[in-house]
């Protein structure tokens, strides 16, 4: 059984704030190589996922499209985090 809408949702925004560096200090995201301004796209997705946690909490259910959405974006972003040697 494939779990609800909504609980797919807080799933993948917690997964998506485990990986990601949103702690890192500003002077570490802008040091070395840089494929993408990795302190802007953390700002973005750290936006869309509070936007999500906001109307999760107001009780509103995702479509499976926002869903795929959000997974696909945080995919690319993770992908430049390590082209920036951010992640492992």
């Amino acid at each position: 059984m494939k779990p609800k809408r909504s609980l797919a949702m807080v799933q993948l925004i917690t997964q998506v704030r485990e990986a990601m560096p949103f702690d890192l200090p500003e002077a570490n995201l802008c040091s070395g190589q840089c494929n993408g301004c990795s302190q802007k796209l953390l700002e973005y997705l750290d936006t869309e996922l509070e936007d999500w946690e906001y109307r999760l909490e107001a009780g509103e259910t995702p479509d499976f499209g926002e869903i795929q959405r959000i997974a696909k974006t945080s995919k690319k972003i993770y992908k430049i985090m390590q082209r920036n040697d951010l992640v492992e």
